[in-house]
């Protein structure tokens, strides 16, 4: 088990050979799992010194955001097999043997580890079917530390395939699988508006102001900056663009969807490359709306032709519902509850049963998708809320959820009273005759 500064070292890449190279994939530790707890804090962090400095985040925002990384989280066990998989079998047509313990192949693969993170952060944006995967990262209209951690539950799998040609330089498994983790790792501290550009380091290191270049929704701002550790990579493949002085940048999608719900964000995208794929005339036509750019329409470059896409420039009004306070404390606690779900799935599911597994992660994605519903004043909220936590008290009543029977008993309370309240709202909302109703 890492330290605390172990853990906080590692989101600034602040690690060496010497504690990180291992012989074997298994004795490599969740580097990024283990460092949950430390964004979750400095994200906390930055909202309250925010809110002190008199320029507060949005609470929606950053809900949806967390919610979001919960769902990521959740999911690492399954999707992180698939970034790797195939690798051991290249490794054996290897050009070289690289030693596993030797400190230039830990810097080596710290570097191309890097190299290949551009190419597949380039083509998530430059791909349309990878861009239906890489939108929910850009949908937030904020940019702080949350922001980092809305990332897609399919994120992972749309990885495959850069990474193994390190196989065939002969970088052994365990040593790109330590620098994938901490590469991921070192991009959450670039989003946010408290820094710039750290002077000569912004030259070679990718800083907050290079990245918010990368989250603007303004022309000038598209494509840009794809790097996770070296900017340098876009400075060398053109695609490198300084942040500007005089104009604000707008943060979020071009077309910015008007809902705070994180299943529908994850998988909406989905919808609409099938209808552009749909409205092609020609199968050619309808692959390139698969595999070129998401601003391609038929006539156009590979990536689109600017002159069509949305002039975004500031102000923009961002979509901003607003809950009454119980509500905010309300689907706080059960996104909480939701995050503590994750860690024991995390923690226990080498151990545990796939049934009990599949549970946890039901648990974790309805809770997810009803009280992210809940801050859209969803029509169905009230009664699919009141519905979650009747199935979990009809769960837990006949089988133990935790390892304390006084923290099950206290659970089981509080998804008592929360079904109670959410009963009582259903039946407004049933008894309205509004259908935009909002809860009070």
């Amino acid at each position: 088990m890492a330290s605390m500064a172990q853990r906080v070292g590692s989101l600034f890449y602040l690690v060496g050979p010497n504690t990180t190279t291992f012989r074997h994939r298994e004795d490599v530790p969740n580097y990024i799992n283990e460092a949950v707890p430390v964004m979750t804090f400095l994200a906390l962090l930055e909202l309250t010194v925010r809110y002190m400095i008199g320029k507060p985040a949005r609470i929606n925002e950053a809900f949806s955001s967390l919610a979001v990384g919960v769902l990521h989280e959740a999911t690492g066990f399954l999707s992180s097999s698939i970034v790797l998989l195939g690798y051991e079998w290249l490794y054996q047509y290897r050009l070289w043997d690289l030693p596993w313990d030797s400190p230039y192949t830990w810097f080596g693969a710290f570097i191309l580890v890097d190299f290949c993170y551009y190419w597949i952060h380039r083509a998530n944006h430059e791909l349309n079917i990878l861009w239906a995967i890489h939108q929910l990262h850009h949908s937030s209209e904020d940019l702080n530390l949350t922001t980092a951690l809305r990332v897609s539950v399919l994120q992972r799998a749309a990885h495959f395939g850069f990474y193994q040609p390190l196989a065939l330089l002969g970088f052994p498994l365990p040593t790109v699988a330590v620098h994938t983790a901490f590469n991921f790792l070192f991009q959450f501290w670039v989003h946010t508006e408290f820094f710039g550009t750290f002077g000569p380091i912004g030259w070679i290191f990718m800083t907050p102001s290079h990245h918010r270049v990368h989250h603007g929704a303004n022309k000038w701002c598209l494509d840009k900056n794809y790097a996770s550790v070296f900017v340098i990579w876009d400075r060398i493949f053109g695609t490198f663009e300084q942040e500007k002085d005089n104009e604000e940048i707008v943060y979020g999608l071009t077309e910015q969807p008007q809902t705070h719900n994180v299943l529908w964000h994850e998988f909406f995208y989905f919808g609409v490359l099938y209808n552009k794929v749909k409205s092609m005339s020609t199968w050619g036509d309808s692959l390139k709306a698969l595999f070129y750019g998401p601003g391609w329409s038929p006539g156009a470059p590979r990536l689109g032709d600017p002159s069509t896409f949305p002039n975004v420039k500031a102000p923009r009004k961002k979509y901003d519902p607003q809950l009454p306070l119980w509500q905010v404390i309300y689907v706080c606690s059960h996104l909480l509850l939701a995050l503590l779900a994750q860690q024991q799935v995390v923690a226990q599911y080498t151990t545990a049963s796939w049934l009990t597994v599949l549970r946890f992660l039901v648990f974790i994605f309805t809770s997810v998708g009803v009280v992210s519903a809940i801050y859209d004043r969803w029509r169905w909220a009230p009664v699919a809320e009141a519905a979650r936590c009747a199935t979990y008290i009809a769960y837990a009543h006949i089988t133990p959820v935790t390892d304390s029977p006084s923290i099950d008993t206290v659970l089981l309370v509080y998804f008592a009273m929360s079904m109670l309240v959410w009963s009582t709202q259903s039946l407004i909302v049933l008894r309205s005759n509004l259908k935009g109703i909002k809860l009070e």
